[in-house]
């Protein structure tokens, strides 16, 4: 994996926040984030840029941003991110210019991101954002949710478990750890922890 680090520091009169999710796959991350986007109010899910291929019925600047692989590459160069990635051989990333935008509004902005990614987040605004890493409840529990995708192959959850154990060891540097042990009372949680940090002075 490759990690932007060359982002300049974050520019003065940012009056929004950012709230940054990491979790391995399988921790229900993406239920708990549709609920926290439909009840937090002024908070919207951060859209990356991508250099994998457009798929149908999706738009520019609203599922992503998409770049060519020497577009992308480019910003890079220019220290443009905040953070990237090369997943499966498509980078992803978070462009520093448009969500610092967005933050000078007062609006605030929910991030899906890899655990090195959320970190590097934490460098460059420090208290403007809250790194919440979501837990399944064992490892275990995890592997069963994993292999009752009946979509993907042995090989493809082998690899996710993998990543899982990386990602599960920076948990402790995150800003609060959340067990998904019952989804309404880890989303009921994960309000509660966003509510106080942005209504906090």
């Amino acid at each position: 994996m490759t990690l932007g680090n060359e982002a300049h520091t974050s520019a003065p009169a940012l009056h929004g926040k950012l709230v940054v999710f990491a979790a391995p796959s399988g921790t229900g991350k993406s239920t708990i984030a549709k609920r926290v986007l439909e009840t937090v109010p002024n908070l919207s899910f951060s859209v990356s840029a991508t250099t994998r291929p457009k798929r149908s019925g999706e738009e520019n600047g609203r599922e992503y941003f998409f770049l060519s692989k020497a577009e992308f590459e480019q910003k890079i160069q220019h220290g443009d991110f905040i953070e990237y990635e090369l997943f499966f051989d498509n980078y992803y990333g978070t462009l520093k210019g448009a969500t610092d935008e967005i933050l000078r509004r007062g609006k605030h902005l929910l991030l899906d991101l890899d655990v090195k990614g959320a970190l590097n987040v934490k460098r460059l605004y420090d208290g403007r954002a809250l790194l919440l890493f979501i837990k399944p409840p064992s490892f275990e529990i995890l592997r069963e949710r994993l292999m009752n995708r009946k979509s993907e192959t042995a090989e493809a959850i082998q690899k996710r478990l993998e990543r899982a154990s990386y990602e599960l060891s920076f948990a402790e540097q995150f800003d609060k750890v959340v067990v998904n042990d019952d989804l309404e009372r880890a989303c009921s949680e994960v309000i509660s922890i966003i509510n106080q940090f942005i209504n906090a002075a």
